[in-house]
């Protein structure tokens, strides 16, 4: 449990570095944790040897990110604004608004798993799915997206809502039980030794696991109910007028970052479809190895986002300059060492995942293609959450706008006529171009306005 005294030291007194270190280490813990499960759901519907089977979990993937969506609306957004209650001592301005989070939270997940599951085929359809793909899709999304999206966006919302309070380590076991549970279920429920559930096992699998990561962050509120600076109780509500616009303005961004990023990769995955069924089970295997990258750059700017937050709201802005300049430096070394890792041994990792020739060739190329922007990804991912930890809407909007969404299907559209197929994997490097430089330019504006 985190003393007041405690929170105060990591956010104010303690070495920068090393504050810096102390939240985003367990934050990128949890990110891998959460990256591996994934990777598990991939490798163990792999050795079932059936690209339709792993083709499926591709064509979910974008529906499945709006759970993300939902969480960062509420989760993000609400660490933001509990953070910067916390830099202006106004504990229980905190507790007011991890209240309004948590259950504004729920009963949004609720609605939007029961309204997915009255539309899952279609949908589906809609981002690739078709024929034996489009079966084995729609099971595996009916555990994943319509009996555990609520427990998906509570896991994700909460631990969020906990890092805020300066409670990264405990954020990382919740969600790291979970991740560590999901890849012991994977083999029991996916293959045909066990239950033989295949792809939808995974879902079953993963369901499953972020209902033990709520129960474990329940507990902990519950335990800390008398002393903690986090609240769910439903009394709390009342003040939720108060503070819904300080919690939208900054989660919206972040969730329709997400929002986009399904349309994008139903896009992507619509363009894919038409080559072969090989191609949308390759694409599939290179999202697992291109978000190693990107999950790294997530738990880095999410650890982060309290830090700054609690600084730019109490004044310390040389503070917060450090610990962005660091946490960034951090993020960007690992995605150029990644860089040179995939593409030297691109063919090796496809392999990995499935022992099918055509689909490790297509993988192989996708993967080299999309990984050379990824330095620049990982350095406009800590720009947008500075954007959102100082409150400042419009540029965290625009960022997330050009990040995700807004240019991507245009380039398919263009890349897919100048270089069929192999030109959707060019969509990605040339957005995350252009989005770290529009960060940079509202960065520096913002820099030159107010003497940031």
């Amino acid at each position: 449990m985190l003393s007041a005294q405690r929170r105060t030291e990591i956010f104010e007194t303690m070495p920068v570095r090393q504050a810096v270190l102390r939240q985003i280490m367990p934050a990128i813990a949890s990110q891998m944790i959460g990256l591996i499960y994934n990777w598990a759901d991939t490798y163990f519907v792999g050795l079932l040897n059936a690209p339709a089977q792993t083709a499926a979990v591709t064509v979910s993937y974008g529906p499945f990110l709006m759970l993300t969506a939902i969480a960062n609306l509420f989760g993000v957004g609400g660490a933001s604004a509990i953070a910067r209650a916390l830099g202006q001592k106004e504990n229980e301005r905190a507790r007011q608004i991890s209240a309004m989070s948590f259950w504004l939270g729920l009963a949004v997940s609720l609605v939007f798993s029961l309204l997915f599951g009255l539309v899952a085929s279609p949908v589906l359809a809609l981002c690739g799915g078709k024929g034996e793909t489009l079966t084995v899709a729609v099971a595996y999304a009916k555990w994943t997206i319509v009996w555990g999206g609520p427990v998906s966006i509570m896991s994700m919302l909460l631990a969020n809502l906990v890092r805020a309070e300066g409670s990264a380590s405990v954020a990382s076991w919740g969600l790291s039980m979970g991740g560590v549970l999901n890849i012991f279920l994977d083999p029991l429920f996916i293959l045909p030794r066990f239950l033989g559930m295949g792809a939808a096992g995974a879902g079953l699998a993963t369901a499953l696991s972020n209902l033990a990561s709520v129960v474990f962050f329940l507990l902990y509120l519950l335990r800390r109910r008398d002393n903690a600076v986090l609240s769910i109780q439903p009394g709390l509500l009342r003040y939720t007028r108060q503070h819904l616009h300080n919690v939208l303005s900054v989660g919206l961004p972040s969730a329709l970052q997400y929002a986009l990023t399904v349309v994008a990769i139903a896009a992507q995955s619509h363009f894919v479809a038409q080559y072969a069924t090989e191609a949308v089970a390759a694409l599939g295997i290179i999202k697992k190895l291109d978000n190693l990258p990107i999950y790294f750059a997530l738990g880095t700017s999410s650890g982060l986002l309290p830090l700054l937050a609690y600084n730019y709201a109490s004044g310390n802005q040389e503070r917060r300059r450090g610990a962005f300049r660091f946490g960034t430096f951090v993020s960007v070394g690992f995605a150029l060492f990644c860089l040179v890792l995939y593409e030297i041994f691109a063919p090796v990792l496809a392999g990995f995942f499935i022992k099918d020739a055509a689909t490790v060739h297509y993988a192989a190329g996708f993967l080299r293609r999309m990984v050379l922007a990824m330095p620049l990804m990982a350095a406009c991912y800590p720009l947008i959450i500075q954007f959102q930890a100082m409150g400042k809407v419009r540029e965290s909007l625009i960022c997330s706008l050009l990040r995700k969404g807004v240019l991507d299907i245009p380039f398919l559209f263009l890349m897919d006529g100048l270089l069929p197929l192999y030109g959707c994997m060019w969509v990605q490097p040339i957005v995350d171009t252009i989005a770290l430089t529009a960060a940079l330019i509202c960065y520096f504006r913002l820099k030159k306005k107010e003497n940031l």
